[in-house]
């Protein structure tokens, strides 16, 4: 080819490892031992240690060819694509150690293949349409060694690989900052919602003679004693359940779905924990807009894995519509935005302690019911106008964050394969970035 491009098959280029069978009887709960990276731990594109399992260090001699490294490619054998993506991830630091287990193959470019580019190949739509057309089984699709070694495609030189790996790469570092960003964001949240409305840390301050974090213009909001509750005089304890309104997703049926070119993607779990449509083949006609949803809607997942998927969301995926199992939380007027998403993302732990309490077949949930029964402490309108104020900065800056995400992810993924397949040159590409 006239760059220098040659076609391969992948198994030409990379050694592929398949994971132990760690026995979940020898588990370990000790902090300090190695992850295991297991199916449930890879997203699209990412791994999440929810719910992660550990092993022993002092049982992992004998099986040295299971330690990953930063920069190893993973990939899903089981289900190795869902209706929000593929399922593959690449190994950062943080994850590590960590071994690697059964039914998952780890990647790794060999002399002629960059592992920077190697992972933009495996995230490439032309690879999920090979795993879609060569996965076998119907209650768990998977894919096998081979099938995965079978992929073909155009190889560029060494140096075009890590030129292409490195303009890609700077959009999955903003991406990644942006997460890591958001994460310390909605810790402020998370900490001060736990300081006024649960540890009514003003109130003590204020009781102790001490000046808080707070402005002078706040302070005398909050009043000087507790009562014989223990809350700050004049608040009271309200119901979770009666500081919004939560509609539940609909239950759609075949006659619902469609294929006309303006008919939105159904947005499930999966695709709710990504913050994005994905590649959802479900799209629906008018429901009315009680269902539909856009972006910077308070989404709260009530059903599924209490680890995983009990949690709340602030959509960015644009105009979809809302799927049973997951509330829309929203505003009557009582309580913002911001402090409903700071409440919920407080209350996290609660939620899955509930969930884990009730949980079937691996799923556990939450119900309005479990939410009458449920208390927060609440405070006359002007606290909560105070409040409002040094909250909903970091509400905006999180979702400000998220949206320039998804833009960044677009961008990403419009470029990947018109570089792959020489549609646009590596120079045009360096200056969209």
């Amino acid at each position: 080819m006239s760059d220098g491009r040659v076609s391969v098959q992948l198994g030409d280029v990379v050694a592929i490892q398949t994971g132990f069978p760690f026995k979940s009887s020898n588990y370990s709960d000790d902090q300090s031992d190695p992850k295991l990276l297991r199916g449930d731990n890879i997203a699209q594109g990412k791994v999440r240690w929810d719910g992660v399992k550990r092993w022993p260090t002092a049982d992992t001699s004998g099986i040295d060819q299971y330690w990953l490294r930063e920069g190893d490619v993973i990939l899903a054998m089981d289900r190795p694509w869902i209706e929000a993506g593929l399922k593959y991830c690449v190994i950062q630091s943080d994850d590590l150690p960590c071994l690697l287990v059964q039914r998952v193959a780890r990647l790794r470019g060999q002399k002629q293949l960059d592992n920077g580019f190697l992972r933009y190949v495996i995230g490439s739509q032309s690879f999920t349409e090979h795993v879609l057309a060569v996965q076998t089984g119907t209650a768990i699709p998977h894919i096998s060694t081979k099938q995965i070694q079978s992929f073909h495609f155009d190889l560029p030189p060494l140096p075009k690989q890590r030129a292409i790996a490195a303009t890609l790469g700077a959009l999955d570092d903003k991406i990644e900052l942006n997460r890591r960003m958001n994460e310390t964001l909605e810790a402020m949240a998370r900490a001060l919602f736990r300081d006024w409305f649960v540890d009514f840390g003003p109130t003590r301050a204020k009781m102790a003679g001490t000046t808080p974090y707070l402005s002078p213009d706040i302070w005398p909001h909050f009043p000087d004693r507790l009562d014989d509750e223990g809350k700050p005089e004049g608040w009271d304890f309200e119901t979770v359940i009666d500081q919004a309104d939560w509609i539940n997703g609909a239950a759609y049926k075949n006659m619902h779905f469609s294929d006309a070119p303006d008919a939105l993607p159904v947005i499930k779990i999966a695709e709710l924990k990504n913050g994005v449509t994905g590649n959802t083949a479900w799209t629906a006609t008018d429901l009315g807009s009680r269902y539909l949803i856009d972006d910077g809607e308070l989404l709260f997942s009530w059903s599924g894995n209490p680890d995983t998927s009990i949690d709340t969301f602030l959509w960015s995926g644009g105009k979809a519509w809302l799927n049973q199992h997951i509330f829309a939380v929203r505003e009557t007027g009582k309580r913002s935005k911001p402090f409903l998403h700071a409440m919920l993302k407080f209350l996290k732990p609660e939620f899955a302690e509930l969930a884990r309490n009730k949980q079937t077949t691996g799923l556990g949930h939450v119900t309005k019911a479990d939410m009458k029964r449920m208390l927060i402490c609440t405070a006359p309108k002007s606290v909560h106008q105070a409040f409002d104020e040094l909250i909903t900065p970091i509400f905006d800056r999180a979702f400000l964050l998220q949206m320039e995400s998804r833009t960044l992810a677009q961008t990403r993924d419009l470029l990947l394969p018109k570089l792959i397949s020489r549609e646009i040159h590596l120079s045009g590409a360096e200056s969209v970035v």
